[in-house]
């Protein structure tokens, strides 16, 4: 019998969560393995930007910079978790590319996308990208302990703090041009709506914040990180229903009563992860139960009985997308383990268990490596996505099976 916050739990539990633990693990290494073997550039720098959802590359297809940072923070998060070699020069490879290519040296920040070549085609700045960015390179800092990574990091978070952040309101404004004026189309994309702050923006804001928080320490960032922690306590949860408002406008108006679960239950844990980077014991407090809520909320309205997995999106008081995508999958696995190792109910350990084994039965592709995007509503996997593009990156699942041996570590 095992125990976890002093609850003594069945062998049965016991022994899939051990299960867990070695599959997540084996996992990371077929997900990196696959990364570095299908998409490095060798011929223009970097990776690739594109392998559709029937494996096929294409080398000519632009190369975004959320895939490009999410690649850097895997590898970076990677090589700090396990200490491979390969890991670590991948990292390196990224940083290089990223670096080079995707920083705007003249108005600062980061460029949305460059072709294949690493010539500009989109230079807008979205607020989103930018958060990545830093959150890239921070972990990259982490790793290597390189100045130039943090700098950078550090530039971004100042300009984000100059030109996002509404000082008499609250909150990130969502997207600026390449020289950091308003834009009228703010969409992150084409799902959107076009509002002026959203609840995935702040969201990895948090994250990224978090991030250069344990990397700096700096009290300016600490301070807004807590208004950030603050935000989603007071704005973005809805206190009746325990989901996210996911759009507002300048005001704080709300804009949508759409819930995202993925977003819910990555929210749960990312918000306590940023209260304990802080140090902060009354806020570890508060979102360590609002993610029990979060959690209970999610396993009791977003997960299919029929397969254990996450559906995509509801608007109340129906489903409205029963597509299930690889994301909110890996992010259900985390969530719930988290809400676990909060609270030692065993029925969030077995809702955790349930994700995986859906991911494991549905969302790997055995034959060509990696995950499919979706598992559709009909039952089938989504090939008409892509396996690694501008959206589809080793960032949730890579992350998910670290953060399961992290959370599961004997």
């Amino acid at each position: 019998m095992k125990k976890e916050n002093g609850k003594t739990h069945p062998p049965g539990i016991s022994g899939e969560l051990e299960h867990l633990h070695c599959a997540a693990q084996q996992s990371l290494r077929d997900i990196l393995d696959w990364w570095e073997t299908r998409m490095t550039d060798r011929q223009n720098g970097g990776y690739y930007g594109r392998i559709d959802g029937h494996g096929r590359l294409h080398p000519e297809a632009d190369k975004g910079v959320i895939l490009n940072a999410r690649i850097l923070w895997t590898f970076s998060a990677a090589a700090r978790y396990n200490g491979t070699a390969r890991y670590h020069e991948n990292a390196e490879r990224a940083f290089r590319y990223f670096s080079q290519y995707f920083h705007d040296e003249q108005e600062g920040g980061i460029y949305w996308m460059l072709d294949y070549q690493g010539k500009p085609v989109q230079t807008k700045k979205q607020v989103y990208a930018q958060a990545f960015a830093i959150y890239a390179l921070s972990e990259y800092y982490l790793l290597t302990r390189d100045p130039a990574a943090l700098e950078r990091a550090q530039e971004i978070f100042w300009l984000l703090e100059q030109y996002s952040l509404d000082r008499e309101r609250g909150g990130y404004f969502e997207a600026f041009s390449r020289d950091w004026q308003p834009l009228s189309d703010l969409r992150l994309s084409e799902k959107d709506a076009n509002e002026a702050k959203t609840m995935n923006t702040h969201l990895h804001v948090l994250e990224a914040y978090t991030a250069l928080f344990r990397a700096t320490r700096q009290a300016e960032v600490g301070a807004a990180l807590k208004g950030l922690i603050r935000l989603f306590l007071e704005k973005f949860v809805d206190p009746d229903t325990s989901h996210l408002r996911l759009f507002f406008d300048e005001h704080w108006a709300l804009k949508s009563d759409h819930i995202s679960f993925g977003h819910d239950i990555e929210a749960a844990w990312l918000l306590c992860d940023a209260a304990d980077a802080l140090g902060d014991a009354s806020l570890s407090k508060r979102t360590g139960e609002l993610a029990l809520r979060i959690a209970a909320a999610t396993l009791r309205e977003g997960i299919d009985p029929a397969d254990g997995g996450l559906w995509n999106e509801a608007a109340p008081p129906a489903v409205i997308d029963r597509n299930k995508d690889w994301w909110p999958q890996a992010e259900a696995v985390v969530g719930f383990l988290y809400a676990w190792k909060l609270s030692g109910n065993d029925v969030f350990a077995a809702a955790a268990i349930r994700s995986w084994q859906f991911i494991e039965t549905y969302l790997v592709d055995r034959a060509q490596g990696e995950w499919f995007w979706a598992l559709r509503a009909d039952g089938q996997p989504d090939r008409g996505n892509d396996k690694a593009g501008p959206w589809k990156c080793p960032y949730h699942n890579g992350r998910a099976c670290m953060m399961v041996g992290q959370l599961l570590a004997p």
